[in-house]
């Protein structure tokens, strides 16, 4: 900047009346305060507190007199990671402050610090917090699982209360809409819904309804149960969807009307069905990382199919496959000409375009099984539509 404009501007940093003032203060707080911001504008109070949380983060100050650059940082105690997160927390709404929580876990290699509890006692709990703390299950001493598995229970009971009620109510509307008949029996006559298809056939003279059109079930459908098997990827890069897959498993198991079994893998299988009742047990179960064996979990997932025509199969995958790729790819074959319907999820998260094998995606596509990512609010009308066997609904950007 010229002198006259540095002037200028300083002028307007010290004018508390100049609606400019409040440019300045925010370009000064993105700028960070070096020499050569050119702002002129000096911060105090909670403007210089705020700036601080955010230098010891993000700043990088001139090079001290050794030759040597110096930076910011939070230092190697969870005590100032816990004082930091608590500033963060007063300064910045939620959404900033977890993403400062990633960037601090990313930047400063704080993943160690997670496993201390006044730490995690500080930290604003989500399904990213919670990936980390799953990636770290095996390293955390006895006396911080405790508090772990306190702020995974509070995340999952969170997701819980955002996505169960919406998912029962659209996955009952499919279950019933996939069991009604057009021609039911006498016993087997749904009145309620009967009724109401019928009302605009109300004949007043006579005070009563004439039920042009039956609506029931058949005997046979009301005895049929489906089984839905979530098979889901758990190396390091699919932590948030392993988060919001045990979260759904939980609801769907929930439901008396579909069997649902639960699958994690890397080069092993493990089956968390038996979990399914807690979200966080299934969690704690899961071992993030590794490697990747796609073939192997889609075999154990067919040795447990019994009724194809019933049964979805949910593979939540990034597709990067450590196995055999031509036996993965025949395994999806066999199991849809058998009857079932095979989906599969590049992502389950709100993360946007995910990172997958194009190659392996553009195969299972030319099975009739595309693959697609899916945020949590879109998995219901998925999971709906593979129930009723129609087109599922993916997402333009998939």
């Amino acid at each position: 900047m010229t002198n006259a404009t540095t002037q200028a501007a300083a002028r307007v940093a010290t004018d508390p009346d100049d609606p400019a003032r409040e440019r300045l203060r925010r370009w000064r707080l993105v700028l960070g305060g070096e020499q050569a911001d050119g702002t002129g504008c000096a911060l105090s109070g909670r403007d210089a507190a705020m700036d601080a949380t955010l230098a010891a983060l993000y700043g990088k100050g001139d090079k001290a007199q050794s030759g040597r650059e110096r930076t910011a940082g939070l230092g190697a105690s969870a005590p100032s990671v816990a004082r930091w997160l608590g500033d963060i927390r007063t300064y910045f709404p939620s959404s900033v402050v977890q993403v400062m929580q990633r960037d601090a876990i990313d930047r400063l290699g704080l993943a160690a610090l997670l496993l201390e509890p006044e730490m995690l006692e500080a930290v604003e709990a989500d399904v990213h917090l919670v990936g980390t703390l799953l990636s770290l299950n095996k390293a955390m001493p006895e006396t911080t699982k405790e508090t772990a598995r306190a702020v995974v229970r509070k995340v999952v009971d969170d997701l819980e209360k955002r996505l169960a009620t919406r998912t029962r109510a659209t996955l009952t509307g499919a279950l019933d809409r996939s069991a009604r008949v057009s021609r039911p029996r006498h016993h087997d006559i749904d009145w309620n819904r009967t009724v109401a298809a019928n009302l605009k056939h109300y004949l007043p003279e006579h005070r009563t309804i004439v039920p042009e059109r039956l609506i029931g079930y058949s005997r046979s459908a009301r005895s049929v149960k489906k089984e839905v098997i979530l098979c889901i990827d758990q190396s390091g890069s699919m932590a948030a969807s392993v988060v919001y897959a045990s979260v759904f498993g939980a609801v769907l198991a929930s439901m008396r009307s579909i069997g649902t079994r639960l699958v994690v893998f890397d080069t092993a299988v493990a089956d968390l069905t038996d979990q399914l009742d807690d979200p966080v047990d299934v969690l704690f179960g899961t071992q993030l990382g590794g490697g990747t064996d796609i073939n192997r979990a889609l075999a154990y997932c067919q040795s447990r199919i019994s009724r194809p025509a019933e049964t979805v199969v949910v593979l939540i995958s990034d597709l990067y496959e450590g196995g055999i790729r031509d036996e993965m790819l025949k395994r999806v074959a066999a199991m849809k000409a058998s009857g079932v319907q095979f989906v599969t999820l590049l992502a389950l998260s709100d993360e946007g375009a995910p990172a997958y094998d194009r190659e392996h995606a553009a195969a299972l596509a030319a099975l009739g099984a595309p693959a697609f990512a899916c945020t949590p609010d879109l998995f219901p009308e998925v999971m709906a539509a593979a129930l009723e066997k129609r087109p599922l609904p993916i997402p333009d950007t998939a």
